[in-house]
């Protein structure tokens, strides 16, 4: 199950279909405009920090350094990338100014789906994918007092988050997958192969191309140029390799 429950002092409300109604609305029009940006610890999925380190044009592993903070010990065994805020009592993320988000259009996708939360699950047996939605109710948020209406679908597209859900259930498939089999150890090397697979694009690259991977595996010629080309489509592939890599599926095809 995946949920957005990142705040402090949330409150969650009842299940809600793409087709339900909520009232919302947010912007410096609004009272409490950027509290929601302090006192909370932000999770980073691997297409947040793809999305934010390519906006600052900067590494993986200079974004990672500067602006995160990796968490070890987890519910699901793989490490979590944290936004590092600052040190201050209000625990502001780093990117957060007096007149907003000075990376809004690339913020997380925790940023952009509130206040909503999404859950998702998937049946052992079966590839179907369901979800539901949630509200996230904060204290000090006083959007919910404007009369702006949306269905749930109109927020999701209003704000992007179609690309950003999908990327994300790849990146749960992991997780689920290792739930499941549960006589799987990681070690220090499979959580290695993790970190450079999830959030690493750069070294994951040379891995394919200054290695014997392309020797060793049969990946059609489209696609070898598409992972030479596309951040996102390696980031894609990324979660395809890890099943091979990780829990032995075959994924993807060696050479005879």
């Amino acid at each position: 199950m995946e949920a957005n429950e990142q705040a402090i002092g949330m409150g969650i409300g009842p299940k809600l279909s793409r087709d339900d109604l909520f009232r919302f609305s947010c912007g410096p029009h609004v009272p409490c405009f950027t509290e929601c940006c302090g006192k909370l610890e932000l999770l980073l999925t691997p297409y947040d920090l793809l999305r934010l380190r390519k906006r600052l044009g900067i590494s993986s592993a200079d974004f990672l350094d500067k602006y995160t903070i990796m968490k070890l010990k987890t519910s699901h065994g793989f490490p979590e990338v944290m936004m590092k805020m600052d040190s201050s009592t209000e625990k502001r993320c780093p990117f957060v100014q007096p007149n907003g988000c000075s990376v809004y259009e690339d913020r997380p996708g925790a940023c952009r789906i509130y206040p909503l939360g999404r859950a998702s699950t998937s049946h052992p047996m079966e590839e179907i994918r369901k979800e539901f939605y949630f509200m996230v109710k904060e204290d000090h948020c006083q959007g919910f007092r404007e009369p702006h209406e949306w269905k749930v679908r109109e927020w999701l597209e209003d704000q992007g988050m179609d690309e950003y859900n999908r990327l994300n259930d790849l990146l749960m498939e992991i997780y689920v997958r290792k739930a499941r089999l549960r006589q799987i150890t990681l070690t220090g090397q499979h959580i290695q192969m993790f970190v450079m697979a999830c959030y690493n694009t750069e070294r994951f690259r040379d891995f394919i191309f200054n290695s014997a991977f392309l020797n060793k595996f049969d990946i059609d010629s489209d696609l070898v140029e598409e992972l030479r080309n596309c951040d996102q489509k390696l980031l894609e592939f990324a979660f395809v390799w890890l099943k091979f890599a990780l829990f032995g599926e075959p994924a993807i095809r060696l050479r005879t």
